[in-house]
């Protein structure tokens, strides 16, 4: 298939060539984001390949089916930047990764919550400036606190086994759909409420849907015990920025770990150090000492990017050879696990 990629680095470039060694289509690459007005590059192909802050809305997607194109190739697993009703309607094929590499993001968000915990970023810069104080550097063990996780998918999952046979912490989940496996292992299923008046840190693996949106706000953080400590590795969507901020700013929340963030989109996987950054709540929420903020990375590992790159372009080959890849999304599955 003749293939555009939008929204591709250096290292997207390369995994998917040498992933294409083995499945020859014709990919043409584009750093811009397939949107409104980036969609006329699709002229000529057959599939368009996307990422996490492409937009594909019904307007999109009516270009896109006029252009010929046939497929589209999520490199992600979620994709509520996707109209799959439109894409339906239009005849156009949505694929997706849904299992690249969870141990990619979950060992990224214990390395998160270890680094905002012990304070590792602050003693860090403390040392470049042969400043090698101990003062404001205390941290918490992890053993025996309850964490509570959002969502045991595949991410979820391999979180609360880290946590819980790795660390000794006292896992508590919320899912529509409990892990048996989890449950053997100790961790007990609560109730939303429930999960964010018990838990001391609140790790969120769940999709971004109507329902999940603004998971946590002014409400929700209303319940949480004070000082809680709160890790998104999941979507930006889920947390209420302006919410998160207030709580920051009275003490109830006593530690956040990113990322993602919910108007990414203008901002992340981008060298913007040159540039003035407009968007005044992420720069206040960046004033706190005690928020760790990271730039969409935690996907971002060799084998990931291999996977990826691969189950991506094994779609398109079975779309190609008249197959129905495992990997098809249909609006009766909208929900990523």
């Amino acid at each position: 298939m003749r293939t555009a990629a939008f929204s591709t680095k250096a290292y997207d470039r390369r995994f998917l060539q040498n992933a294409n060694a083995d499945h020859r289509h014709e990919l043409g690459f584009f750093d811009a984001r397939l949107d409104r007005t980036t969609v006329a590059l699709v002229e000529g192909f057959e599939a368009v390949c996307v990422f996490v802050n492409d937009t594909l809305d019904a307007d999109v997607i009516h270009e896109l089916a006029a252009k010929g194109v046939k497929a589209i190739a999520l490199r992600c697993a979620g994709y509520n930047n996707v109209d799959l009703v439109a894409a339906e309607a239009a005849g156009i094929a949505v694929l997706r990764v849904p299992a690249y590499s969870p141990h990619a993001v979950a060992e990224f968000s214990v390395g998160l919550l270890l680094a905002l915990d012990r304070n590792i970023p602050r003693a860090c810069a403390r040392v470049r400036e042969n400043n090698f104080a101990l003062d404001g550097l205390i941290g918490r063990d992890l053993s025996s606190r309850i964490v509570g996780v959002v969502g045991t998918g595949r991410i979820g999952a391999l979180v609360a086994r880290i946590l819980k046979a790795g660390f000794g912490c006292d896992v508590i989940a919320h899912d529509l759909v409990p892990d048996a496996a989890l449950v053997a292992l100790g961790v007990r299923y609560v109730d939303r409420e429930a999960l964010f008046a018990q838990a001391e840190v609140i790790s969120l693996h769940c999709p971004l849907t109507p329902e999940s949106r603004h998971l946590i706000n002014a409400d929700t953080l209303a319940l949480a015990r004070p000082g809680v400590v709160i890790v998104n590795t999941s979507r930006g969507a889920l947390i209420d920025t302006a919410a998160l901020i207030a709580a920051l700013k009275t003490r109830h929340v006593g530690g956040v770990a990113l990322d993602v963030y919910e108007q990414e989109g203008d901002l992340f996987v981008e060298d913007l150090s040159s540039e003035i950054i407009d968007d005044d709540v992420f720069q206040r929420l960046l004033t706190f000492p005690n928020v760790l903020v990271t730039g969409h990375q935690a996907f971002l590992t060799e084998e990931a990017l291999t996977a990826i790159a691969e189950t991506t372009l094994s779609g398109l080959s079975a779309l190609e050879a008249g197959q129905s890849p495992p990997n098809l999304v249909t609006t009766d599955r909208r929900v990523p696990r």
